[in-house]
């Protein structure tokens, strides 16, 4: 059976409710073939998160059983060598990449079997691409069937010269006095690395850049709309971090892109995403799975009349995309991607670098908000 090296940081995300877990369910769902490996510590680090969680009332008793449950149930297998290598190959890994001793202890056992490496630490990310471990990232709403269908649209000419991008993201999430919140409460609280911006301008980053263009610079303003939450526990809580992102791009090719995302909006489209795409010959939507769009030999003559109903049904001269393929899941489509590059070492090109990346566009968000001006991104190279 193959098998790849399991870091806490993956292992902890499957615990915790939350949207920025992409890369980690994918990690999860490959285990029905795959055999994970953990160095002995791994136990002792995924117990002290469960406890530090319940102690800050992110979690139940009950809630970590059903976890360290779901835990024994998975092949995941312990080495047995880790702490032979300690003092030795563990103990240069960590003087030559700053790592702790914990953290080279992965490093060391996905070294030892030239295995991949399935982690969230930064740090420890980049150390192992320095050492010639096999990475990569999930991006995995380039899969998309909407946005798929979008692209092909794109790659035929038929936007002519695109003009610019509308992306609207988000639904309401309760605040839990009444209804069970849909989201963790970590997610609104800034201590605890909460926030809309930091969440979704990484998703935002690789679809504009693998569909619409590279981003040239960027003006985003975040708000706390919602100022109080229930907790996990039922208590009441400060909410700290941002609720909802309004963010407009500059690409360099001159398309300027919007994208208004939020945890505080009720749905009036046709899916929780929707992007509109206007260019000089025709116009589409695109949602989760469907697509519509409009040519230009369709579309209407508007005109602003308010004193009389309109008379253009604008849903007319829309037409569907059609379903020229069957669509498989996005997380599996680029897990496999991923498992062929280090089984058959195909070419993939959604590394580290391509993380970094969005992750640099949310501390650039983050920045433009705090300064209320436009910043540029600079070109990030390994």
């Amino acid at each position: 059976m193959n098998h790849f090296v399991l870091d806490t940081s993956v292992a902890i995300s499957w615990f915790f409710d939350d949207e920025e877990k992409e890369y980690t369910a994918a990690v999860l769902e490959s285990l029905i073939e795959w055999e994970a490996v953990v160095p002995s510590l791994w136990y002792l680090e995924v117990a002290n998160v469960l406890l530090v969680s319940d102690r800050r009332s992110r979690c139940t008793e009950a809630d970590a059983v059903r976890f360290i449950e779901l835990l024994g149930s998975l092949p995941i297998v312990t080495d047995d060598i880790t702490a032979l290598r300690a003092l030795h190959g563990t103990y240069q890994l960590a003087r030559e990449y700053g790592l702790t001793a914990c953290d080279a202890a992965y490093l060391e056992l996905a070294m030892r079997l030239g295995a991949p490496l399935a982690t969230l630490d930064k740090q420890l990310v980049a150390a192992a691409k320095k050492a010639g471990v096999k990475h990569g990232v999930v991006q995995d709403k380039l899969w998309l069937p909407g946005l798929v269908k979008l692209k092909t649209l794109i790659d035929s000419g038929f936007f002519g010269e695109i003009l610019s991008v509308r992306g609207e993201f988000g639904y309401w999430v309760f605040e839990g006095d009444t209804i069970t919140p849909q989201r963790p409460s970590w997610n609104y609280r800034k201590e605890d690395d909460g926030g809309i911006i930091v969440d979704m301008l990484c998703h935002w980053r690789y679809v504009i850049a693998n569909i619409f263009g590279g981003i040239k610079s960027l003006s985003c303003l975040g708000a706390t709309h919602i100022k109080e939450r229930i907790d996990e526990a039922g208590k009441p809580y400060k909410c700290t971090a941002d609720d909802s992102a309004y963010a407009t791009f500059e690409l360099d090719n001159g398309v300027i892109c919007h994208f208004n995302s939020s945890w505080d909006v009720r749905v009036h489209r046709d899916d929780v995403l929707t992007l509109q795409v206007d260019g000089t010959k025709g116009s589409a939507v695109a949602g989760l799975r469907d697509c519509i769009c409009q040519h230009a030999s369709a579309t209407p003559r508007c005109t602003w009349n308010p004193d009389i109903d309109s008379p253009v049904n604008y849903a007319d001269g829309w037409n569907r995309v059609p379903d020229y393929q069957e669509f498989d899941n996005a997380f599996k489509i680029q897990w496999e991607l991923f498992l062929r590059h280090v089984v058959k070492d195909e070419p993939f090109r959604w590394g580290l670098l391509e993380g970094a990346k969005g992750v640099q566009l949310a501390e650039l968000g983050i920045a433009s908000w705090d300064k209320r001006a436009w910043v540029d991104v600079p070109e990030l190279k390994a």
